[in-house]
């Protein structure tokens, strides 16, 4: 079957910041073999591409230029049922959230903690996920992709993609060469709660022994509380990373700034709360223009109606500019900006 070529295309409802944008051109993708077709046409082939999926880390600030490809692979299913855990692969064009109630339902937790999370499977290794003390790395297996110019297939495991924080393979020598078809994430055995994060163990303080369905309506009881619903504010989550710096540079500001939030991590560094210290900028529930800070959530940036992607953008270099100003720490984007 050949592929549909799309032309002037509507972007708003395909970006979860719901900023207006046309794509020119734009084809769908429901396979592998769709993505090799595309490969191998010899115009649609050689054209650049943007890739997406469910536009959930994205922010346009103009019609893009590319021909864009839209991932809508889908499909559930249990690969491998093993002693050490149970192998699930499911579509790059899953909502991710699907995914977690679909592993939920069929008696297999793992993925509770990530629950709400926007956004399609395939994105998730791009962005390597996380929330409440889990990240995609602890549960990933493998994932399938077909590369944009020689319209080879791989498979590549977690040491491949290079997962860091919020971070991979595919946000540098991959960013936009290739296409995630397939993810699989591995389910262990034993399950055990992972709780051990701020909000969670406050939650269980008194039963600290839930089960994966009262973990899975913790967190998106949190997440709800928290963050603002993309359906109904415009947003892709959170808009900066929390900065990771040296112990040396987080006990100077600490000096300083003795109430910051800090967090150890395994490495000897520290990961700062960039959230506290847009809020201590006096940011939290300013706007410019059409686009805010979130009143409840400092980290998330929305669209109050009708926001270019560019008055975004200036609202976001405004907070980073406070940020440096302020801390001398330069916060960094989560989402692709194009």
């Amino acid at each position: 079957m050949d592929l549909k070529l799309e032309h002037d295309v509507a972007l708003d409802a395909m970006n979860t910041f719901g900023v207006a944008a046309r794509a020119a051109r734009l084809v769908r993708v429901h396979d592998a073999r769709d993505v090799r077709r595309l490969v191998d046409d010899p115009q649609l082939g050689v054209a650049p591409k943007l890739v997406l999926g469910g536009g959930s880390n994205l922010l346009l600030t103009r019609d893009p230029a590319q021909l864009v490809v839209k991932v809508e692979i889908g499909g559930v299913r249990v690969l491998r049922d093993e002693a050490a855990g149970c192998i699930v692969e499911a579509g790059a064009g899953v909502r991710w959230h699907d995914l977690v109630c679909w592993a939920l339902q069929h008696g297999l937790p793992g993925l509770e903690n990530l629950a709400l999370i926007p956004g399609t499977v395939g994105a998730a290794p791009v962005q390597n996920i996380g929330a409440y003390g889990v990240e995609l790395v602890d549960r990933f297996e493998s994932l399938d992709a077909v590369d944009l110019t020689t319209g080879r297939e791989v498979t590549l495991g977690a040491a491949a993609c290079r997962f860091g924080y919020r971070d991979s393979l595919f946000k540098h020598e991959l960013a936009g060469k290739s296409v995630i078809t397939r993810v699989r994430v591995r389910l262990p055995r034993p399950w055990a709660p992972q709780i051990g994060y701020a909000d969670l163990a406050r939650r269980f303080a008194h039963a600290p022994a839930p089960d994966a369905q009262q973990v899975f309506d913790a967190v998106c009881a949190i997440r709800r509380a928290k963050l603002p619903d993309p359906a109904l504010l415009g947003n892709a989550g959170s808009f900066f990373k929390n900065p990771v710096v040296n112990k040396t540079i987080r006990n100077e500001i600490l000096q300083e700034y003795p109430e910051i939030v800090s967090y150890p991590l395994s490495d000897g560094t520290f990961k700062l709360a960039a959230a506290w210290m847009i809020d201590a900028c006096g940011w939290k529930g300013r706007a410019l223009g059409r686009a805010a800070v979130d009143a409840r959530h400092a980290l998330v940036l929305v669209n109050l109606g009708g926001a270019s992607g560019a008055e975004v953008v200036a609202l976001a270099e405004a907070v980073r500019a406070a940020v440096r100003s302020k801390f001398g720490i330069e916060l960094d984007y989560e989402p692709v900006v194009v």
